[in-house]
């Protein structure tokens, strides 16, 4: 018999963790952006909660976690060590029209996006969010509900500045299933796996 009390679906992702010196650094950049930005059109990610998403996944059945995991265990077999870096700073779409602002993350050895790709691969039977066109590896530092065109230029100003800031380097071995729960305070993020490379 399962627990009654659990939920029969879960809402997942699939990230790569980011180390704790590298979050402080990227922590440093967000509060110097939020010292110079109103309180109320911006939505701040808690430093915690910074990670690399190689595929977000939404609702899953409980009952097929078990199997999704085995798909991630069986195609981390294929990848190996991730050499990362933390830098640049900019906004999706663009500048002007600011809807998220990220920290870049990728690789010197072009090994990101195949590996994302295989992720995504072993996630697709369990998942209706379609792919993503150009996968990105980004960190999300806010999410920008609105801000007046002068508020946006002053965002534009700082970004710029730090477009070249570089905030550390690690070796990722393993990739997290994470479950967001979704609350008053904003997502609770808890990792219920973790599959190592190779």
């Amino acid at each position: 018999m399962g627990d009654a009390s659990a939920p029969d679906r879960l809402r997942l992702f699939v990230a790569l963790r980011i180390p704790e010196e590298v979050k402080t650094a990227i922590s440093g950049a967000q509060t110097e952006l939020r010292e110079r930005l109103p309180a109320g059109g911006i939505t701040w990610t808690k430093p915690e909660q910074f990670h690399l998403t190689l595929k977000f996944l939404g609702n899953v059945e409980t009952q097929r976690v078990d199997s999704l995991t085995k798909a991630l265990l069986s195609v981390c077999l294929r990848l190996g060590p991730l050499h990362l870096r933390a830098e640049r700073m900019g906004a999706f779409p663009n500048l002007r029209f600011p809807r998220v602002i990220w920290v870049g993350l990728n690789d010197a050895e072009q090994k990101l996006q195949p590996a994302q790709q295989t992720v995504e691969s072993a996630c697709f039977p369990f998942t209706a969010e379609k792919s993503e066109d150009r996968f990105s590896g980004h960190v999300t530092l806010a999410r920008v509900n609105r801000l007046a065109r002068s508020e946006a230029q002053v965002l534009a100003g700082l970004v710029n500045g730090m477009e070249k800031r570089f905030f550390g380097s690690w070796t990722a071995n393993e990739l997290e299933l994470i479950q967001s729960e979704l609350g008053a305070e904003g997502a609770r993020h808890t990792c219920i796996e973790k599959v190592t490379f190779g």
